[in-house]
């Protein structure tokens, strides 16, 4: 009988827990979609802005590469893999 009574009481436990958890999941689902919409916008800046000349100041293309390893990291589509090969391809001016 007291089993039954500790297994029940570990359940309500877990329940609560779960009832706690699980918004603060959503919330960092949420931040992370931010985060990943910012970043695409921001490489996207950085695309059109330097898009007809097809060249690209050297802190700008560190800056494009570090915004995509992040964008990827937080599992970003492919969409933005296109336009990280064109920038890749053009020329770096300091």
């Amino acid at each position: 009988m007291q089993n039954i009574t500790a297994w029940v009481a570990l359940g309500g436990e877990l329940i609560a827990l779960i009832g706690v958890i699980t918004p603060i999941i959503a919330r960092l689902k949420k931040l992370a979609d931010g985060t990943k919409c910012q970043l695409r916008s921001e490489m996207l800046r950085i695309y059109y802005h330097n898009r007809e000349a097809q060249t690209i100041r050297q802190y700008e293309y560190e800056n494009f590469i570090m915004l995509y390893e992040a964008y990827k990291a937080l599992k970003g589509n492919s969409f933005i893999d296109k336009i990280y090969s064109e920038v890749k391809s053009w020329e770096i001016v300091s």
